[in-house]
């Protein structure tokens, strides 16, 4: 009986309150918007239907509050978007979101990026939504003047994945707005931050963001179908095609196919694939070694315009039967910065797997502290800079030799943890 009594108590103490604190907050955030961009939270709490997602929906609504208030706090201001070096559909649509929010407040932003677009989904994305982003290389943006702006914003990054962030902190612009899924990858200070690992896809946070109505999408605007349409490719991307989605994730694409054009969808998603991504995957199985339900295969050299091809061959890898992991890596060149790093990518359907620990513990850091790599559920990526050993691959006897070492050392790396018997591994509890 008095355990009985205990747990109803312990119930009662966790769900009025937050009922009541969230129902404050969502009123205070109606309050602030416009009377004419009523959220879709607002029209469920009337009709009482409400009460359990407003207790599963307490950080959207609050994270939705804090983000206005914000907006509301640069009115009139230009930004500048800075996306990683080579952005997926997740930051491209999410950008594009804040940007068409940020529009509302008369803050104009400007969208870039110091890579490339080179996966095919993504550039057709870009071309058929007119999504406007825009690459900038390094040594353009160093010349690029920057007084103009009064503040950054990093979505679906943190700084560590972008060759722009620090011409933009020298040149002393400070952080307005970071909007992440990722784990945490440091201090870091910004009016503004919503990092929530938890969640599937940034697209995600920024459809709730427009569930609480910060931004009301209409249909009769190409703008915005588009927009729909990109995020919710976004959202099927980082998602596995929903495979790996969680009810939040569900929400948003309930929410976002009121708006989005199916067909334009269907046709980004159906892009076909070039000769050189189809070159690579050739090359990643005709290279690959299988151990214990691991793939691993290094693809040699590679341009820099072709980079996204070695997720693209991990992706295939993956799909063997008795593989539960794909890692696919190879050397890119970029001729613009005279330099060469080691771009590798990891896939995996091993559920036990965390390929955020398995790519730090595989390749560590740097001097600085930063991790060559990282990941997110069932995929991740490292980048490796080759430093005095960049170029000079007009010998090809000396290109080959290059490349030996550096395939040896990576897979060494991999093995050490793919057959820890074989290749032990001491740690601290030893």
């Amino acid at each position: 009986m008095q355990l009985n009594y205990y747990n109803k108590q312990v119930k009662e103490l966790q769900l009025t309150p937050d009922l009541k604190t969230l129902e404050n907050n969502q009123k205070s955030l109606e309050e602030s918007l416009p009377s004419k961009k009523r959220s879709i939270a607002t029209v469920e709490l009337e009709s009482g239907n409400y009460g359990a997602g407003l207790r599963a929906n307490s950080v959207a609504v609050q994270k939705s509050e804090q983000l206005l208030q914000t907006l509301k706090a640069h009115k009139h201001e230009r930004q500048i978007i800075i996306l990683q070096d080579f952005p997926d559909p997740d930051a491209l649509s999410s950008a594009w979101t804040y940007q068409l929010i940020a529009e509302q407040y008369d803050i104009k932003c400007d969208i870039v990026y110091g890579g490339t677009l080179s996966h095919q989904e993504n550039i057709a994305l870009v071309k058929l939504t007119n999504l406007p982003a825009t690459r900038t290389p390094l040594q353009n943006f160093k010349k690029r003047d920057l007084s103009s702006y009064q503040g950054y914003v990093l979505i679906d990054n943190q700084g560590t994945t972008s060759a722009l962030i620090d011409v933009v902190k020298e040149a002393g612009i400070p952080a307005i707005v970071v909007v992440d899924h990722h784990n945490l990858q440091g201090d870091f200070k910004s009016e503004f931050v919503d990092i929530r690992p938890g969640v599937r896809a940034t697209a995600t946070i920024f459809t709730q963001y427009l569930q609480n109505g910060l931004l009301q999408l209409d249909s009769s605007i190409s703008e915005h179908i588009n927009c729909a349409t990109a995020l919710m490719h976004g959202l099927h991307s980082d998602t596995n095609r929903l495979m790996q989605a969680k009810e939040e994730d569900f929400i948003a694409a309930a929410y976002l196919s009121r708006f989005y054009d199916g067909q334009l969808l269907n046709t980004i998603l159906r892009a076909t694939r070039s000769k050189r991504v189809m070159d690579v995957i050739e090359r990643s199985l005709k290279n690959r070694i299988v151990q214990n339900n691991f793939s691993i295969a290094g693809v040699g050299f590679l341009r820099y315009e072709d980079r996204d091809a070695i997720p693209q061959a991990a992706d295939f890898l993956v799909t063997e039967d008795n593989v539960h992991t794909a890692v696919v890596y190879g050397i890119v060149h970029d001729e613009d910065e005279e330099l060469e790093v080691v771009i590798g990518s990891l896939r995996t359907n091993k559920l036990t797997l965390d390929p955020d620990e398995f790519i730090k513990e595989a390749f560590g850091q740097d001097s600085t502290g930063r991790f060559f790599g990282g990941g997110r559920t069932s995929a991740g990526g490292f980048e490796i800079p080759m430093g005095f050993l960049s170029g000079s691959n007009e010998d090809s006897g000396y290109a080959k030799m290059k490349w030996e070492v550096y395939d040896t050392q990576i897979k060494q790396k991999l093995l050490k943890l793919v057959n820890p018997k074989d290749n032990p591994i001491s740690s601290d509890d030893e």
